[in-house]
């Protein structure tokens, strides 16, 4: 499962992890890239969008009928994507920012079980960015498609990867769960102080 975990693993990882360990920070840049199921790595869009988003989002994770949830922060200005985890309790247990040299990664806790940071940005990309932008990146035959207020990403036999369910909130769609079939996980989101 080394290289075709996913990213609810990281953050079960962290939140499991947090114990009085000292502090240790990594500041590592990584290609920008990401696994769509296992043996199916892709190249993740560039981080420029047109219109900015700013979120603070509660993820609650189901992995084997357990759940555990996270505070996010994501902002995407246009130029670069950051994104903060933190724990309940506000200890910020990671960031990551994507920008044009790759993914740079910071994080307090270092574990060799712990997946690649763009595991956790192609689900918030695979939500936020377009249809336009994720399709030359996909292997052949995959399709990303809107469906109404639903986005899937199928692979090259049909067969649904990942589902993702949106709620329009005044002129903005905002993605509510992400149901990823390959790793076998669901993510709720939840959007707060906003």
């Amino acid at each position: 499962m080394t290289r075709s975990v996913f990213p609810l693993l990281l953050i079960l990882t962290l939140l499991g992890g947090c114990t009085p360990h000292p502090v240790l920070k990594t500041d590592n840049i990584t290609p920008a890239q990401a696994w769509l199921q296992p043996g199916v790595q892709v190249n993740l869009p560039a981080p420029t969008l047109e219109t900015p988003v700013n979120q603070q989002q509660l993820l609650s994770a189901t992995v084997n009928g357990k759940t555990q949830s996270l505070l996010v922060l994501l902002s995407a200005d246009g130029q670069s994507l950051q994104l903060a985890g933190l724990s309940p309790l506000g200890i910020r247990l990671f960031k990551l920012v994507y920008d044009q040299q790759g993914i740079h990664t910071e994080q307090a806790i270092i574990s060799d079980k712990l997946p690649p940071a763009a595991q956790v940005l192609s689900d918030i990309m695979l939500s936020y960015w377009p249809v336009n932008r994720w399709q030359p990146l996909l292997p052949s035959g995959w399709t990303l498609k809107d469906e109404g207020m639903r986005r899937v990403l199928s692979d090259q036999n049909g067969r649904v990867v990942t589902n993702i369910d949106y709620l329009q909130r005044g002129s903005q769609r905002q993605p509510v769960s992400i149901t990823q079939r390959a790793f076998h996980y669901q993510i709720a989101i939840q959007n707060v102080g906003n």
